[in-house]
């Protein structure tokens, strides 16, 4: 090969490798830019009528009291609130200990249709008769602020399902939950809370969201994948229905401390991301084709790509321009890593975290390798599957 086509070519794929990237960096740059918008505001006016705060629960005797000792004293507070385990496939005592602690509980037993979607689509249809007005899903390791009901029914007065804060409880635990703390400040705050000021749908997160009854009649809990938060979000966008953003209200659950339950999880919620843009991204292309602009945000977060693999592939092209010599890629790859520096301040700064947490970002390059060596796990985990397994969150 002539020496002289070598920078061409390098500057040629480096090109290529940036393309597709765009999408993912213009949609993080506006989901950024829009959290210095003004808040969307209620009338003050708060959702009546009774409410389930509804605990999926599978195998998690280890902290199900904990969790409950959080919910039950803000249901008896707010006076018309039950709390609902559901108690699904255990093996263990979490049923027992429910219980024991005052909720409600349900037992759910069909080995053949395991996971999070299949209990709560049970759970639901189970109660729907009894005349709640809405339903809160929390995961049973996690707690809620003082104030999350009055939040929650402020913002359900106008809406037809809702989304609250979701963060890290264990955050200071280990360097690898701080790590998470971080991702999930611009996951689960930054980028819901822009959506909802542009006045598009905050979305789904898996816990601390909440539905109408109205909402359930009208989109029945169906989704059953891995990802089962995500398939109803779009089951709901398709509907035409939009989730509104609890700023001022946290969910806050613990993350795995050790490697092989950080392994797991984050195989699972990105591997079924995967699935679902393989599932949905043709149809939810030709609905924007076809004239609906509400589904191009849907469309855009799928195909953001989980964001170290994002900077993985912009590191990649820096390398190759600046091995070329095509300046034009580089600085276009140089914007795109600024944009994701400003958004993990911007994340920073909206889950009020201490700006000692940039000092993570030490940590990056040795959590892009771990990335790369999950990646087969990843692609696994977006096979056509919705067994739950618990996460594994101690530290082995």
């Amino acid at each position: 090969m002539d020496a002289g086509l070598l920078p061409t070519i390098l500057g040629i794929v480096a090109a290529v490798l940036l393309a597709p990237t765009f999408p993912g960096t213009l949609y993080l740059a506006l989901l950024t830019a829009a959290n210095l918008l003004p808040s969307r505001r209620t009338d003050g006016a708060l959702l009546q009528g009774r409410i389930a705060i509804v605990v999926p629960a599978h195998d998690e005797a280890a902290v199900i009291a904990h969790t409950l000792s959080n919910l039950l004293p803000l249901a008896k507070q707010d006076g018309n609130t039950s709390v609902v385990v559901i108690a699904d496939n255990c093996s263990d005592a979490t049923a027992t200990l429910a219980r024991d602690a005052g909720a409600r509980v349900i037992a759910r037993h069909d080995p053949a249709r395991r996971g999070k979607g299949y209990a709560l689509d049970h759970a639901f249809r189970l109660l729907l008769p009894e005349g709640f007005a809405a339903f809160a899903v929390i995961d049973a390791d996690s707690s809620v602020d003082a104030h999350f009901l009055p939040a929650l029914r402020a913002t359900l007065r106008g809406a037809a399902a809702a989304q609250a804060r979701y963060t890290v409880r264990n955050g200071s635990e280990s360097p690898r939950t701080q790590l998470a703390e971080l991702a999930l400040a611009g996951f689960n705050v930054l980028r819901p809370r822009g959506r909802d000021r542009l006045g598009l749908s905050a979305g789904i997160l898996g816990n601390g969201f909440a539905l109408r009854r109205e909402t359930l009649e009208q989109v029945p809990y169906t989704a059953a994948s891995v990802v089962e938060d995500l398939e109803y979000h779009l089951q709901l966008i398709n509907a035409g229905l939009r989730v509104a953003f609890i700023d001022r209200a946290s969910v806050r659950g613990d993350m795995p401390t050790g490697a092989e339950g950080a392994r797991t999880q984050r195989a699972r919620w990105e591997g079924g991301r995967l699935r679902m843009l393989r599932e949905h991204g043709a149809a939810l292309l030709g609905k924007v084709l076809r004239g609906q602009p509400r589904f191009i945000e849907p469309l855009a977060d799928l195909m953001l790509l989980p964001l170290a693999y994002h900077v993985l592939i912009l590191g990649a092209v820096l390398m190759l321009a600046a091995a070329s010599g095509a300046t034009p890629v580089l600085l276009a790859a140089l914007g795109s890593l600024l944009v994701v520096v400003a958004h993990v301040i911007a994340a920073l700064r909206v889950a009020r975290l201490p700006w000692s947490r940039l000092l993570l970002l030490t940590r990056i390059p040795g959590y892009l390798l771990w990335k790369l060596r999950m990646l087969a796990g990843t692609l696994a985990g977006s096979k056509n599957h919705s067994t739950w397994v618990r996460t594994n969150r101690s530290g082995m």
